[in-house]
């Protein structure tokens, strides 16, 4: 039985992958910013309906100190993570000379550094058994990238290009790197974006709907899995 950590599982796409995980008999630690009664309840009834185990972890991933603790923790356990799914995000919208520099770099610290630093952790764990799957979350605004796009855009472009460099170098140690890059999905974040743009963003989508958690969970947890064994650098779309 495989062992998982989810960043940012608390919600949206990250709560989708967790139940998702959980219905394929994947244990997992959950990672969330904030202590929360209702979240432990929700994981709670999750692990006894499909008998795993499920454990929160509470940091901030632009804590660097936290998260170090926390994976230090998971180390001591003697418990392998054998999936890493970097999944915790901030939205953004600004044009360029409208957006603040400190702005700017507080969205990367989230969207891009983490996964970095959550990457050199954990993979350096990993290698000791020679097996991983990571997975990042990307976004399509880091491959069709529009006006606004300065911050949450360019951010989610590097985790794709991160995303090919380490696959390449990690895949000698017995470890794959894939990305899923979602468009347009019901999830708070997906609210803010509406806010922004408008009906003209679902207009943009091939099938003029947003997308559910639940089909970006499918493809997560298929990257994630040994289903897709010899892949390693995509990124793929949903």
């Amino acid at each position: 039985m495989p062992n998982a950590l989810i960043t940012g599982s608390n919600r949206g796409i990250g709560k989708a992958v967790l139940a998702k995980f959980a219905q394929n008999g994947v244990n997992v630690w959950a990672c969330v910013r904030e202590d929360n009664a209702e979240f432990e309840g929700y994981i709670k009834d999750l692990s006894e309906k499909y008998n795993v185990w499920i454990e929160p972890l509470y940091f901030n991933v632009t804590d660097s100190a936290a998260m170090k603790s926390a994976v230090s923790a998971i180390i001591k356990s003697k418990r392998p993570i054998d999936i890493l799914v970097n999944n915790a995000g901030v939205a953004h919208g600004g044009l360029i000379q409208m957006t603040p520099i400190n702005q700017i770099k507080d969205v990367f610290d989230v969207n891009f550094f983490s996964i970095v630093e959550m990457t050199q952790l954990v993979s350096r764990y990993m290698a000791k058994n020679h097996k991983g799957s990571i997975v990042n979350i990307a976004s399509i605004a880091g491959i069709d990238l529009n006006p606004g796009d300065c911050a949450y855009g360019v951010s989610k472009a590097a985790v794709v290009a991160f995303t090919k460099v380490a696959s390449k170098e990690l895949v000698p140690l017995g470890i794959r790197v894939n990305a899923v890059a979602p468009g347009l999905i019901d999830t708070r974040m997906a609210t803010y974006g509406e806010k922004k743009a408008g009906e003209k963003m679902l207009m943009d989508t091939s099938m003029k709907r947003l997308g559910k958690p639940e089909e970006v969970a499918d493809a997560v947890y298929y990257l994630a899995s040994e289903q897709s064994a010899f892949i390693t650098g995509q990124t793929v779309r949903v």
